[in-house]
């Protein structure tokens, strides 16, 4: 997840940690390529044991297996459009103003979502939106589209989750290359803290809870 499950920010069964920051061969990258297998612990949630298109572990380099090992929170990136992807790769930095990073997939749809409107919406997700982050990294089926399901409210920077605890609307200021992902850097404008809930998060492949 990260530079995208939908990385386009998708989180594979190998060691990377975040999703959808990097994307070499489409086929084949860290795993990752236009077709995921992903072992969801939800029960009938769970497509595949292995991932057929993964890069045998002697093969990884060894900055992947690194970031394989940072446990990182899974949150939800929307945009008008509407546009989502799930991203493992977010960043608060607070100051005057407060700024929001992550990596993401230059050519997920939520890119040129964002672009478009220039603003997002960026909702960490918990242990019960583990099929829905499946769903937005193009790991699970989305008959009807990705927010076809679920219940959405509706943000002047984009759709997020009902029962999201909290979500942050963001101006996005500037992106970059930043190895084979876009980093993008934005002003967080309005924060909506909700409820304290525990996060999902994502480590060596999988989701994971706090005890």
């Amino acid at each position: 997840m990260g530079t995208g499950p939908a990385c386009r920010g998708r989180p594979g069964v190998d060691d990377h940690g975040s999703s959808a920051d990097s994307r070499p061969d489409r086929a084949t990258r860290d795993g990752a390529g236009a077709t995921m297998f992903h072992v969801n612990p939800e029960p009938g949630a769970e497509i595949h044991h292995t991932d057929p298109f993964a890069v045998p572990t002697g093969q990884r380099s060894p900055a992947r297996r690194l970031r394989g090992r940072l446990a990182a929170p899974v949150t939800l990136w929307t945009a008008p459009g509407p546009a989502g992807l799930t991203v493992s790769s977010t960043l608060v930095a607070e100051g005057e103003p407060d700024r929001l990073l992550g990596l993401v997939d230059p050519e997920a749809d939520l890119w040129t979502a964002i672009e478009e409107a220039g603003r997002f919406a960026v909702a960490p997700l918990g242990p019960s939106h583990r099929q829905l982050a499946d769903r937005f990294a193009g790991l699970f089926p989305s008959p009807g589209g990705l927010f076809a399901t679920d219940a959405w409210t509706d943000t002047p920077y984009g759709p997020v989750p009902a029962d999201a605890g909290s979500w942050a609307g963001c101006r996005l200021d500037t992106a970059r290359e930043y190895g084979w992902a876009l980093l993008v850097e934005a002003t967080i404008e309005t924060v909506e803290i909700v409820a304290d809930t525990p996060p999902l998060l994502h480590h060596r492949g999988r989701y994971h809870q706090l005890p």
